[in-house]
């Protein structure tokens, strides 16, 4: 039989559900701002497989094939990328982004199976429709990117789709070690929220995102709240697959205060099972977000480790 503090546990939770459920029907959507108005009517759409897709693509360096492919992190968008977008098009032909599926301006369908392969897949078709199949692609990404780009390297070396040509992988903050990857509190809360998690993303959205990184506002447009669940699959299903055994560039941005990678577990995984890969280690008081944070220390970082082959 249960106890009195079991009914009074289980009050409180129904109490506080009903709470957040009031409060979630009441908040509006945060509002967008004109620098991310902006973005939008900047950018275009392309439809795969039904689904509307958001991208920016910048024209740069005259004469070169070189091209730099941006995969952006969760829960975010590709504004992530804002701080470094105009030092990226000084150096390459042409700089891509787009909002992942469920992310940002691109559509956010539901019920739908997210999953890391058909992100990758994306991105394929993109710049297969761009015409940019056989141009040297370099990979640059954050966070949940990075699990996106090995994917993308594993069908390049399986050559599945022949609609990629990748030269360097440059990865930053993402969990690529289930040994070591630590997620972050509001990865884990929204993940194992069940039923509350699209209520709390909602409200995060409202008095956390839309106040700090204007790129956060993104997960909840078009009810991306509603989606947020599945997106998260990624965390329990990462694999390294071809990135030990790839023989083009790799380098890897690392902060020491980066929560989802401690130090120095993750940095001595990293030295012994990618021997042959670069590492690049930023100041010490920059966290989970570099480009944001230090945006010239980072990109110094990248384009330095592009001019070392």
């Amino acid at each position: 039989m249960r106890t009195k503090i079991q009914y009074k546990i289980q009050y409180t939770m129904e109490l506080l559900a009903m709470c957040l459920l009031a409060a979630y029907l009441q908040i509006p959507l945060p509002q967008v701002s004109l620098a991310l108005h902006s973005w939008k009517s900047s950018g275009k759409f392309f439809t795969y497989e039904g689904l509307h897709i958001f991208y920016q693509e910048s024209v740069g360096v005259v004469g070169s094939l070189e091209i730099a492919v941006l995969l952006h992190s969760f829960p975010t968008s590709i504004y992530d990328w804002y701080k470094i977008w105009e030092g990226l098009t000084l150096r390459f032909h042409q700089v891509l982004v787009l909002d992942f599926l469920g992310f940002g301006f691109s559509d956010n369908p539901q019920p739908h199976h997210y999953s890391i392969f058909e992100q990758a897949s994306i991105m394929e078709v993109l710049l297969w429709h761009l015409g940019l199949q056989n141009h040297r692609t370099n990979l640059l990404s954050h966070d949940y990117g990075d699990i996106v780009a090995q994917e993308l390297l594993y069908q390049y070396k399986q050559n599945q789709s022949g609609r990629l040509t990748i030269k360097s992988i440059h990865l930053s903050n993402g969990g690529i070690f289930p040994e070591t990857h630590r997620p972050l509190l509001l990865q884990k809360v929204l993940k194992d929220g069940g039923v509350l998690s699209p209520i709390l993303t909602w409200l995060m959205n409202f008095f956390v995102f839309s106040r700090s990184y204007p790129s956060l506002w993104a997960i909840c447009n078009n009810d991306g709240n509603l989606v947020i669940v599945n997106l998260l699959q990624y965390i329990i299903n990462q694999r390294m697959r071809a990135l030990a055994s790839e023989t083009n560039p790799i380098d890897f941005i690392y902060e020491p205060l980066d929560p989802v990678n401690p130090y120095p577990e993750f940095f001595e995984l990293y030295r012994k099972m990618l021997s042959r890969s670069m590492m690049s280690i930023l100041d010490d008081h920059i966290s989970h977000d570099p480009q944001l944070e230090d945006p010239m220390g980072f990109l110094n970082a990248y384009l330095g480790f592009i001019k070392s082959f």
